[in-house]
């Protein structure tokens, strides 16, 4: 089942269940899917053009996060991180911290990275392999940590 159609699905149960916290992030969901395939020219996206949208609407509600955190703004604070749960709903499994220091290793060897000066080859080379499936902070900062 594609995401578009899971998300059809879970909007119609969250009316039915009169569920208004999911009904509009599936709904905020949908409109960034059909406004990429608009931007894209494209009846359907990929399922990668679609876990990158899913994954910047979450990193934008992550930071979002951390400024309301920062400012006192618990009512915000509340709504985002039921916004956030229910968007990783759709992400696929995340790796698990030993998973991503295996991925992190390996990828630190192919690429032949030395020291802190190859940290843009690593990354590049890594980020297409964990995509939607980490934190790309957190891979950073374990290449950061495997490269000192």
């Amino acid at each position: 089942m594609s995401l578009l159609e899971q998300l059809n699905q879970d909007m119609k149960q969250a009316m039915k269940n009169k569920d208004k916290d999911s009904l509009s992030v599936i709904r905020m969901v949908k409109a960034s899917l059909q406004n990429e395939s608009i931007k894209l020219g494209k009846d359907h996206l990929s399922e990668d053009e679609e876990l990158t949208i899913l994954s910047r609407e979450l990193k934008q509600r992550k930071d979002s996060l951390q400024e309301f955190k920062s400012a006192g703004r618990d009512d915000l604070v509340k709504k985002l991180e039921i916004e956030i749960n229910i968007l990783q709903e759709y992400m696929p499994q995340q790796l698990t911290e030993d998973e991503l220091a295996a991925i992190v290793q390996s990828t630190i060897q192919e690429v032949n990275a030395t020291s802190k000066k190859d940290m843009g080859k690593v990354m590049s080379a890594i980020m297409p392999k964990v995509k939607g499936k980490a934190d790309g902070s957190k891979i950073n900062q374990l290449v950061q940590k495997h490269l000192s």
